[in-house]
Order: structure tokens, then sequence, then C-alpha cells
């Protein structure tokens, strides 16, 4: 049996196409992996929309939105709704690092979010398709 369902998206935040990206809200791209039978059969870049450097909304690490814990109040959910629409057709989000608030707007959006400690996207795709991907909850912030 597959490790992996035929035909599985997997959306993984990047800023080179190489390398996961620390940081999901500042990432300028998903790459976004079809898998099938654990092997790795598309691949297609695309520009994330909104990301927090991209408008001057929210300086990350330096105080919350209106009282909001990081990530979470009104325009912190318009802007997690927009970036979990351009992955719609996916099944699992990966990042390098996300904020409570992002991933409950992602799991909410029927995504399953992994963190991982991995850097190169090749391991990450190589870990998915053999069931190994760990999911390290401790880098949510």
């Amino acid at each position: 049996m597959s490790a992996t369902q035929s035909h599985t998206k997997v959306a993984i935040v990047t800023d080179d196409g190489r390398t996961v990206a620390q940081h999901f809200g500042r990432a300028a791209y998903y790459l976004v992996v079809t898998l099938a039978d654990g092997e790795a059969v598309n691949r297609e870049l695309r520009p994330r929309a909104t990301p927090h450097a991209a408008g001057n909304q929210h300086h990350h690490g330096h105080g919350h939105e209106h009282g909001h814990e990081h990530g979470t109040g009104p325009a912190a959910a318009t802007r997690h709704a927009a970036m979990a629409a351009q992955i719609a057709d996916c099944q699992v989000l990966i990042a390098g690092g996300m904020g409570r608030g992002a991933v409950n707007a992602m799991e909410a959006a029927g995504l399953r979010v992994a963190l991982t400690n991995l850097s190169s996207i090749e391991a990450v795709i190589a870990a998915l398709a053999a069931g190994k991907l760990q999911n390290e909850s401790g880098r949510m912030h």
C-alpha cells in the first residue's frame, strides 16, 4: 500500500522554489506538488496572495493587530482566507513556521498543516512519499 493517496496535492511555502520558507506569512510563493503513488508527478510555482511583507498592516514580532493575538483578528482572517483560496485544490500545506491564527485558518479551510524543520523541498517530498514527514508543532509562533 502506498504511503500517499493517489493524487495528493501539497502546497509548500517557499521564496525560491528549492527551500521551505521559515515563515508562512512572509513567503513569496507556494510550490504545489502533485504526488501520485508516492512520486512527484507535477510541480507548479504559484505567487502567494497578500504576504505580510506586501502590506504594512502588520509588523511581525512587534505587536499585534489591535489587541488580537498574532495572526488573529478581522484583517488576519481576510488575509488567511485569500491565502487558503489560492491552494483550495490542495490537501496539505507545509511551512517552516506559522502563527496559530494561520494554522487554525488553514485547517478550517480543509488543509492538513505540517510544520517542518527540513529546509530542502526535495527532502520534504521524499519524506512525504515515504510517509515519514513529521509535524514539528513546536514551530508554531
